[in-house]
């Protein structure tokens, strides 16, 4: 009923940027957190990021604060995840996912709605 899917990534060199997006449909996004994970090859899914429904309070794995910026716009049912400073080691498969509560929001067993995923590489 509800569907997420990623756009947006692709092959970048290291130090660009690129952006991801996650259009949702089948419920208002204004009702639920949105996040994204990544997950490389072998690995368990790693929680990157995450916004509450009102787009206004992120939460952030370290290794990614001051380069990654994630947002929502409810009235396009969108979100986005802006990845600038990009290194090698960001290269995975990223996920968006979503759910209508807002606890254990860095733990993949927490939401309910997931897109397939989208690979980025970062290499030279």
């Amino acid at each position: 009923q509800v569907q997420l899917e990623e756009s947006g990534g692709g092959l970048v060199q290291p130090g660009g940027s690129l952006r991801v997006s996650c259009v949702v449909s089948g419920r208002a996004l204004k009702g639920l957190t949105l996040a994204w994970f990544r997950q490389f090859p072998g690995k368990e899914r790693e929680f990157v990021a995450a916004i509450d429904w009102s787009g206004t309070v992120p939460y952030y794995l370290d290794s990614v604060k001051g380069r990654f910026t994630i947002s929502k716009d409810n009235a396009k049912n969108m979100g986005y995840l802006q990845m600038n400073n990009l290194k090698p080691e960001d290269t995975a498969v990223y996920f968006c996912a979503a759910d209508p509560e807002y606890y254990n929001y860095d733990r993949t067993s927490h939401y309910g709605y997931w897109g397939q995923g989208i690979q980025v590489t970062v290499s030279s």
